[in-house]
């Protein structure tokens, strides 16, 4: 009688990616904090994303351990490099990937402690929590800053998560293969957003996190504020567009209600002299509030079919790694 060969259990694989702008200095000791042995995991590889240094960041990242290096020849925004960094982990056969900084801010020893939630299942991504407002080398501006952009990506998203803007977080291969970032800014808020409003299980914990030198997404902190609230924004009518046309609409219609219910009142007393400008105003109002409503129900629909073709590739990009090698 013959018995078959038992057939192997697929490997674990864990992907670390990196995204570098001239980094050459700090990678060294990022590369170095960055555990190869992880309870759970079968293999761990680092993937550098080079967004087009000029310093030599890819060769040492080659001559410091990293397994893979994408490299662009122009630079493309830190954006850009995320999303590239993710889908090549998925063609290299990843079943976890975490996204870290080249700077050395985030602790590599706590990346165990980061995926443990999606190895449990429990997670399909995970964000490390800086614990913000006890960062005594960020100043009170930015704390409260940082503070208030989560709050808003809290109750936009639908997530509970307290640090949106951190770049150290993990996700598994079905919660990578479903996120789209658009924005060319940062992927930090708006992955947070898709995460909720696909109904991803989104999990976060505590970690340490060390001074590093002045970020080189933005020149300013109004800079920041200003892109980031754009984002914001932009994201959440991509996929609530119905409630944001609906509330400005409903401002527009109020405010002709108003000025029309005026001119109104003195139309009845009798006195409409220098008020007939709010007459007109008011038909404006009116007009523009109507007119916003109609597009709302117009971008609804764009959404619903934003819905379909998110859903069509996420489907496509399965199936082409299906048969890729894993692990």
């Amino acid at each position: 009688m013959h018995f078959g060969g038992a057939k192997a259990l697929p490997r674990m694989k864990l992907i670390v990616q990196i995204p570098c702008l001239n980094e050459h200095a700090t990678l060294p000791a990022t590369l170095a904090a960055i555990p190869r042995a992880i309870e759970g995991i079968d293999v761990v590889e680092v993937l550098i994303i080079d967004d087009g240094s000029t310093d030599g960041t890819a060769e040492v990242a080659r001559a410091h351990g990293a397994d893979h290096v994408v490299r662009f020849t122009r630079r493309k925004g830190l954006a850009a490099g995320f999303m590239a960094g993710l889908d090549a982990c998925l063609r290299l056969g990843a079943d976890v990937i975490v996204n870290t900084d080249a700077d050395h801010q985030y602790p590599g020893h706590q990346i165990p402690q980061l995926v443990a939630p999606i190895l449990r299942g429990e997670a399909d991504m995970v964000v490390g929590d800086r614990e913000v407002r006890g960062i005594s080398h960020f100043s009170w501006t930015k704390r409260q800053l940082q503070g208030l952009g989560s709050w808003v990506v809290r109750k936009v998203s639908g997530t509970d998560v307290a640090d949106a803007t951190s770049g150290f977080r993990a996700f598994n291969r079905e919660a990578a293969l479903r996120i789209n970032i658009v924005s060319e800014f940062t992927y930090t808020l708006e992955s947070i957003i898709q995460a909720g409003k696909k109904k991803m299980a989104v999990a976060h914990l505590p970690i340490a996190s060390a001074a590093t030198r002045e970020s080189r997404l933005f020149s300013s902190t109004w800079e920041y504020v200003k892109r980031s609230g754009a984002t914001i924004i932009r994201i959440y009518a991509m996929y609530e567009p119905l409630k944001v046309f609906v509330l400005l609409g409903s401002v527009l219609l109020f405010g002709g209600f108003v000025l029309g219910a005026r001119y109104a009142y003195f139309w009845a007393m009798g006195d409409i002299s220098g008020h007939v400008q709010s007459a007109i105003l008011s038909v404006l109002l009116l007009i523009l509030g109507f007119q916003t409503l109609q597009w709302g129900i117009m971008a609804d629909l764009v959404a619903s079919n934003r819905k379909l073709l998110e859903d069509l590739l996420y489907r496509v990009r399965k199936a082409e790694l299906t048969d890729r090698p894993r692990g």
